[in-house]
């Protein structure tokens, strides 16, 4: 209940800022994201009572249609507020992110392979290594080819990294393959990123050149770190924000809702939601270690994962210290997918709380 509370401290918090943000289509958002918070309260109940060992017995066919979901991309992905063709659109104005629902899948696949491995004494061997790379490399591929969302990419790949180092992989194996990443690093830029990533990168770094007069790649940030630093200490008061309410930030409902929350709320609303996501994350990762069971352990490590990195990403993007790459920030940020996927990722994590082994058993998950 712990869990769910926060969860739902958290969306409820959003769908007030997102009302806020949202200008003249206050009314069709609260709307929409409220029904995502219903059915995510469903969710987060259903997946509660529902044995992640059991799913995870499944994961070569859980693998296989996560692939298929994100390659539907390639048949009708639509361009969101962001350019990413990320989006399947149906009628009124409903849609779904693939890969956004797949991390799901994702995380349990990788765990139950690094935990049956980890049983195994295989854990470490060429050949596993190799399985769960392919594992994350089909989904990375899949996404940048069908939908050139890099922001979720980047979130699987530190899932893979946390979830590796917390299954027990060894560090050597972490340094080769950052040693492999650089030395493909040029082909990888030229391939895999296209010139919209690459100058979203660049201008960070060379401002002058990519974006001189400020009214493209910088805009957004620019407009957000002014919004952020108007409130202050307890911010202009919900509906008051000057930036906020004049809708210069394109997706500030959305993708920088974390900007309308600085200014409306000041530095003590903003803490209030870095609180509220840490408090989640801390929960998450409870749960994982007093599960006494690998698989739960790395499954709520590789849930852990996915909130830090898109809590950190978003925030970084607001404050323009990270790429602005569309990334919602969880609970808080319009849009239905991500709302589905965190509630079920807190209520797989309750799930496991529920159905927590027996202390003696720990030797055997754990050792």
């Amino acid at each position: 209940m712990l869990l769910f509370a926060l969860c739902l401290a958290s969306s409820v918090f959003g769908l007030v800022l997102i009302r806020s943000a949202s200008g003249s289509l206050a009314q069709s958002h609260v709307y929409v994201q409220s029904i995502a918070i219903l059915i995510g309260i469903a969710l987060f109940v259903l997946f509660s009572l529902i044995d992640i060992e059991i799913i995870a017995d499944r994961y070569r066919a859980l693998f296989v249609i996560g692939g298929v979901f994100i390659a539907t991309l390639f048949l009708w992905g639509v361009a969101g507020d962001t350019g990413n063709r990320a989006w399947i659109r149906f009628s009124f104005g409903f849609g779904v992110q693939p890969a956004e629902l797949v991390k799901i899948p994702f995380i349990i696949v990788l765990a139950r392979m690094c935990a049956a491995a980890k049983d195994r004494r295989t854990l470490n061997s060429v050949v596993n290594v190799l399985k769960l790379l392919v594992v994350f490399a089909a989904y990375f591929v899949l996404i940048i080819l069908s939908s050139a969302d890099l922001g979720s990419a980047l979130v699987y790949a530190f899932i893979l990294l946390v979830m590796l180092y917390m299954g027990g992989v060894y560090l050597r194996w972490f340094a080769i393959g950052f040693a492999a990443i650089a030395s493909m690093a040029p082909l990888i830029w030229q391939r895999f990123f296209t010139q919209e990533h690459r100058d979203r990168i660049l201008v960070l770094f060379r401002p002058d050149e990519i974006d001189p007069d400020r009214l493209g790649k910088l805009w957004q940030t620019d407009q957000s770190r002014t919004a952020i630093s108007f409130g202050r200490l307890f911010g202009a008061g919900i509906g008051k924000g000057a930036v906020t309410q004049s809708g210069r930030i394109p997706s500030q409902h959305a993708d920088f809702i974390f900007s309308a929350a600085g200014e409306e709320l000041g530095f003590v609303g903003v803490i209030a939601i870095l609180l509220l996501l840490s408090a989640i994350i801390v929960r998450c990762l409870q749960i994982g270690i007093k599960s006494n069971d690998r698989l739960g352990m790395l499954v709520c490590s590789g849930i852990a994962a996915m909130f830090i990195a898109q809590t950190l990403e978003n925030v970084g993007m607001c404050l323009g210290i990270t790429p602005v790459v569309g990334l919602t920030l969880p609970f808080f940020s319009y849009g239905g997918s991500s709302i589905l996927t965190s509630f079920i990722a807190a209520g797989i994590a309750s799930g496991i709380r529920m159905r927590r082994k027996p202390a003696r058993l720990s030797a055997r998950y754990y050792y």
